[in-house]
């Protein structure tokens, strides 16, 4: 009867409930996510039998073809690329939320329900998911630009559709525009949405994005679990939308970013205000320097000057890439900074590999994880568990960051923006005011990355200008970390 279905639906959101808890301890977090699933499957189950639909062919074939096609990911995927299947599930998530609300509306009769009002609102909220999050997966997995798009009066593109979602949602509602054409305009404008919020967002706050779409997939299942009358769906959707916006709270206070800004692009705009300043005084300089003579008496006074500005600054010299073996093998306190260009390359097995070495060599070696240093929260964990790094010397920055001064030596892989020292002096660039690891007090550092570009948010980092305790080597990070390997074998 439905006081048992009831009492099922509460034991089974309780046992997702745990298995959350579970995920959140790195020894049982296996654990957590095979009882989750479990409960899952058991709650389709139920609600099948619950609805006397156990022997619809329609929904048991589309089940498996689900499951075959979950399966086939899972195969085809490879942990690199977890962040854009994540990105993509979610996408999933938010349609078939959508879709089921669709069908809702459409079956309706023209009257104010509660079922309508949350049936309209689950169609927009999915569609938002759904296509924010293909945007977000295309963006990560490089077939879209990465860099932020901005496109003519965006702003006010945004705005105005979500005026009209809104004003949709509510006439849908009151039952004043249950027609398919009103339906179908809501579904669209929301996919319209969701695709000017995600491209204007770079690669560099994809964590919070895939964070954010999440949370929205899970509030879309349980808003569509309230039109359908299903409180299973309410209970596990709202469990989801709860633990994915704690999630997207705890990145923002991470990078040191609000919500709004990563959004709606205020950070970018703050940064073209100044690019505009900036031009505009030098445009400024040249007009007013313009009319002047090479070998005028002004010009050649100003040439001595910077002369002797060169003569008083000695030149610095950087370090050669052969010293990097001698700097290991002098070091006592080791940290080890990984990241996403070590995961693009796979280098997690190199990295285990030397820092076995240096171990055995008595240095004491530590990881130093940024909480963005992948392209979704927890991400660098878990390519590191892959080749069996002990996650007892995994440590958060919070935890690690003020060691860098007493370390002797840093090693960076393939990371860049979490150890910009730039984000404490750039102001209006995106990484103004958000918290990196502090590479640049370590007595010495050697950092490995592809090449001397600037990462994801585009600000260049004055860690390669020439230092004296830096040394520099560039290519992939499986080649870098090898020649490392051999030289403090030497």
């Amino acid at each position: 009867g439905d006081t048992l279905y009831y009492i099922l639906c509460a034991v089974l959101s309780l046992g997702v409930l745990y298995g959350i808890f579970l995920m959140s301890k790195v020894e049982k977090a296996s654990l957590g996510n095979k009882l989750s699933a479990c409960c899952m499957l058991f709650a389709i189950v139920i609600n099948l039998l619950h609805y006397n639909i156990i022997g619809a062919v329609e929904l048991w074939s589309g089940i498996l073809i689900g499951a075959g096609f979950g399966c086939y990911l899972t195969n085809r995927s490879k942990m690199i690329q977890m962040p854009q299947l994540v990105a993509l599930l979610n996408g999933f998530g938010g349609l078939a939320s959508s879709i089921a609300a669709a069908l809702v509306l459409l079956n309706m009769g023209k009257s104010f329900s509660f079922e309508s009002f949350t049936g309209a609102l689950a169609l927009a909220v999915g569609a938002i998911t759904f296509s924010g999050s293909m945007i977000a997966a295309g963006k990560l997995h490089r077939v879209l630009p990465q860099k932020p798009v901005n496109l003519a009066m965006h702003s006010l593109l945004t705005g105005f559709s979500f005026v009209l979602i809104l004003l949709f949602v509510l006439a849908i509602g009151l039952g004043l525009g249950m027609t398919g054409l009103c339906i179908a305009l809501c579904l669209i404008l929301s996919l319209i949405f969701g695709i000017l919020l995600a491209i204007r967002v770079g690669g560099a706050d994809m964590p919070i994005t895939i964070s954010l779409l999440n949370s929205t997939s899970g509030l879309a299942a349980a808003i569509a679990g309230m039109a359908i009358n299903d409180i299973l769906l309410v209970s596990v959707g709202s469990i989801v939308g709860a633990s994915g916006l704690l999630l997207t709270q705890i990145m923002c206070r991470a990078m040191n970013r609000k919500l709004s800004s990563i959004l709606f692009a205020r950070g970018a705009k703050k940064q073209e205000a100044r690019s505009s300043v900036k031009n505009a005084a030098e445009s400024e300089y040249e007009a007013k320097h313009e009319g002047l003579n090479a070998e005028s008496p002004e010009c050649i006074e100003s040439a001595a000057k910077e002369e002797k500005k060169v003569e008083k600054e000695p030149e610095i010299k950087q370090p050669a890439r052969e010293d990097a073996g001698a700097w290991l093998k002098d070091a006592k306190e080791i940290i080890i900074v990984p990241g996403y260009g070590m995961a693009i390359s796979q280098a997690q097995s190199k990295l285990k590999m030397l820092a076995d070495e240096l171990r055995e060599q008595g240095k004491t070696v530590r990881y130093a994880i940024h909480p963005v240093a992948g392209r979704m929260p927890g991400h660098m964990n878990v390519l590191l568990a892959e080749v069996d790094v002990p996650y007892d010397d995994l440590y958060e920055m919070e935890a690690i960051d003020g060691d860098f001064e007493k370390t002797d030596v840093a090693i960076v892989v393939g990371a860049n923006d979490v150890l910009n020292p730039a984000a404490n002096t750039a102001e209006g660039t995106p990484i103004y005011g958000m918290p990196v690891l502090s590479v640049d007090k370590a007595k010495r550092a050697i950092i490995c990355n592809f090449d001397d570009k600037p990462g994801y948010a585009g600000v260049p980092n004055p860690l390669y200008e020439p230092r004296e305790n830096v040394i520099l080597i560039f290519g992939d990070a499986k080649e870098t970390l090898s020649f490392l390997y051999d030289e403090l074998r030497k």
